[in-house]
């Protein structure tokens, strides 16, 4: 009768916001979120939950992110807290610090701020930062 959830495929999209979009406020989102518009706000994946956050080239985003993926081919201005991996793509813009474990940058991308490897056996306060200020991929 009832049938258990799918699980989640990865690249999968299961919330878009289209280009026309401005969200204001805190976001909360399990599975795939697409951002093509604007939001200005937190965006925070459930805790243990698979969760994937792109934000796609004409996406904006002030706000602190919060996901275990995130790719970003468009503007953030907030810190970004990646659990799993981070890929800023060619057009990426952010203006803040970026914690990952993994991390991928494509030339062009420029990051305003900190890359801090988040090691398992470390926390986010005492993770030790790699480059400071500015670092444009060439």
């Amino acid at each position: 009768m009832f049938k258990n959830k799918p699980a989640h495929i990865e690249g999968q999209v299961d919330t878009l916001i289209g280009p026309q979009v401005v969200f204001r406020g805190d976001l909360e989102f399990s599975g795939g979120l697409y951002i093509e518009g604007k939001v200005i706000g937190k965006v925070i994946a459930h805790q243990g939950e698979k969760a994937t956050l792109t934000l796609a080239e004409g996406g904006t985003i002030e706000g602190e992110v919060h996901a275990p993926v995130v790719v970003i081919n468009g503007t953030l201005t907030g810190d970004v807290f990646a659990a799993d991996r981070v890929e800023l793509a060619a057009k990426a813009r952010v203006q803040g610090n970026v914690h990952y474990k993994v991390v991928e940058m494509c030339a062009g991308s420029t990051l305003t701020g900190r890359l801090i490897h988040a090691d398992s056996t470390l926390s986010e306060q005492t993770a030790s930062p790699l480059r400071e200020e500015f670092v444009e991929a060439a």
